[in-house]
């Protein structure tokens, strides 16, 4: 595509931002080269804006802050094939019938031409894989939902244009890689410092033009690592980044952002030089799209997890939540809270714009990585062996001493619940009971379609494909999805029909947007209570799930200093709630307590 005539209509860069940018550029290349870069990023700033003007766009609402409204369906584009469609409209399809004024944004995980990993390792960034669907599919279901597209920055195919280019000599390509001519390049003190999240081999060899190297391969032979200390591909990604944009993204999920820049002597892994580039990213859409909104995906321990909100107004506006996953099976296997409840006291939205995003499952699995420092070992291995009791796989990664450790738990979320055992209709309220805790703490919820539906282990698919992710990630016929969800009696549809109603409520409740405060109560071990507020709004919320099989009586009296009346409705059953006598949860039982907030909670003593 020819780059439009921009030098009549120029777009600068406002002066504050340009300090900051050049600031980040210094950092990464020094000011020399800092400042050649910045030529080159305001050019492409300038192209940006020519496009909008000439109409090129597909820009999705504008929305400054993030709402109860807010609900992210995560699925691949080929979930659903078969017919005589392509798997991108059934999957528009889909989510117009089931999820309409239920989820507003539609995450299609890496929707271009790959050659592994199931997406993941990317031929092209600019294309649409011709076997699910086209642009013109994207650009349809942005008209209907708000969508988050992968920006893939931190590898890309072997089989991929640019890689070849470089095997084949292309001088254009030479630095786009990191490579060295043999092993004994690096001593074995710096591989061991290296942070790995495989335990594939670090290096890969390949024959060039000019003879075999050794090519950094984070996560697998056929994911290049793309070498940002060649500003070059810096500025290809921005480029990606802003017709991404003109192609109606609304989130940009940042995958295996962590490894972005690599320094020997370091672990490689949350550099301040990956930091400055995610800041730069934040800037560049400020600039150009403040609508579109940066999503980190970064499977670390929580600490380093929650850095990349920066300070909560220059980096991530979304960071995925990885430590709630483990920590939400953890509760429901021990049937015990306080460890979640512990780590959910800790937690909260920054501010109004940055916040986190909430997930129970996803493509991959449950990563247990994030929970270390919080789970101890021993509940780490009580969480595999029930993973393998209930038919998942697990996957391990090389730590820094050369010992293979547990990294995911490959397994869906309805069957490390519930095994095969589980009577059906205990195994699906302990399910929803399990969603109402992602769907009532701080943040954005993001439910992976098997989540969505109560899928269980594909062992078929892990035989087939040699792939223990396979397990949970099952490919739907078309015909059979639609005669699953058309009966009643279904447990799919059965899931489905009780989530998307839970959804529809907190959609409706302002106490669940981000910008409401949470406050943890430990009541009870078998219970997770929390309660959403606002200091200066009247409405508020106390959720109470029990995580547990047993009925628990709990004196609710001791909430009568948060409401105004003793009076309340729980806005999932409908029925009054009184403040002043006890209650009775029942097994897997979530109450949504609705009510006006007493004055300031800050004033009232801890429960």
């Amino acid at each position: 595509m020819n780059e439009p005539d921009y030098s009549k209509e120029l777009f600068l860069i406002p002066p504050k931002y340009k300090g900051k940018i050049l600031n980040r550029l210094f950092l990464l290349y020094g000011s020399d080269t800092g400042k050649k870069i910045y030529g080159e990023i305001e050019r492409l700033v300038k192209v940006h804006h020519a496009y909008i003007k000439k109409g090129f766009d597909f820009i999705p609402e504008n929305r400054e802050k993030f709402t109860s409204r807010d609900t992210v369906l995560i699925t691949y584009g080929d979930m659903i094939v078969g017919g005589n469609k392509k798997p991108l409209k059934h999957i528009a399809d889909f989510c117009k019938k089931y999820l309409k004024n239920v989820f507003n944004s539609v995450h299609i995980l890496p929707f271009y031409p790959y050659s592994s990993d199931r997406g993941f390792s990317v031929k092209n960034f600019t294309e649409v894989d011709h076997r699910i669907g086209t642009w013109e599919d994207i650009h349809n279901l942005s008209k209907e939902f708000s969508l988050m597209f992968d920006g893939v920055f931190n590898h890309i195919s072997s089989k991929s244009a640019w890689f070849q280019s470089f095997l084949n000599g292309d001088p254009e390509f030479r630095d786009f890689f990191i490579t060295i001519s043999t092993s004994k390049m690096i001593s074995e003190e710096h591989l061991k410092l290296i942070v790995r999240p495989r335990t594939t081999p670090l290096f890969t060899e390949f024959l060039t033009i000019d003879g075999p190297k050794l090519v950094w391969t984070t996560f697998s032979s056929d994911q290049i690592d793309l070498n940002f200390r060649n500003p070059k591909v810096l500025t290809k990604m921005i480029q990606i980044l802003l017709f991404y944009v003109r192609m109606g993204a609304s989130l940009i999920r940042l995958d295996a952002v962590t490894y972005l820049w690599e320094e020997l002597g370091t672990e490689c892994a949350h550099l301040k030089e990956t930091h400055a580039i995610i800041k730069l990213f934040r800037d560049i859409l400020d600039i150009t799209a403040p609508y579109v909104k940066l999503v980190t995906e970064t499977n670390v321990p929580h600490e380093k997890n929650i850095q990349y909100f920066g300070n909560g107004y220059d980096e991530a506006q979304m960071v995925y939540n990885f430590a709630l996953p483990p920590l939400v099976l953890h509760a429901f296997l021990r049937e015990d809270t306080t460890v979640l409840s512990k780590w959910a006291s800790t937690i909260d939205s920054l501010n109004d714009y940055a916040t986190f995003f909430n997930f129970l499952d996803s493509h991959d699995g449950i990563g247990v990585l994030p929970v270390s420092g919080i789970l101890d070992e021993r509940e780490i291995n009580y969480m595999v062996l029930k993973t393998i009791e209930n038919g998942g796989y697990i996957s391990y990664r090389t730590d820094q001493n050369g010992e293979e450790v547990p990294y995911e738990l490959n397994i869906t979320w309805y069957s490390a619940l519930n095994g095969d055992s589980t009577v059906e209709d205990k195994g699906i309220k302990k399910f929803i009971a399990s969603r109402a805790i992602a769907l009532s703490l701080v943040g954005v919820p993001g439910i992976y379609i098997h989540g969505l539906l109560g899928t269980k282990n594909d062992g078929e698919a892990v035989l087939k494909e040699k792939q223990t992710r396979s397990i949970n990630r099952k490919v739907f016929k078309y015909k059979e999805i639609k005669e699953i969800l058309d009966d009643k009696d279904a447990i799919q549809s059965k899931i489905l029909n009780l989530l998307t109603r839970l959804i529809a409520i907190r959609s409706s409740e302002k106490a669940f947007s981000p910008n409401f405060k949470q406050k943890i109560f430990e009541i009870d071990n078998r219970l997770f209570c929390v309660f959403r507020y606002l200091n200066d709004e009247d409405e508020c919320i106390l959720s109470i799930t029990n995580v547990s099989d047993d009925i628990i009586k709990i004196d609710l009296s001791k909430f009568r200093k948060y409401f105004c009346s003793d009076k309340n409705i729980d806005i999932v059953s409908g029925r009054e709630i009184l403040l002043n006598q006890n209650f009775l949860i029942e097994g897997y039982q979530v109450i949504w307590i609705k009510g006006s907030l007493k004055g300031n909670i800050q004033d009232f003593e801890k429960i």
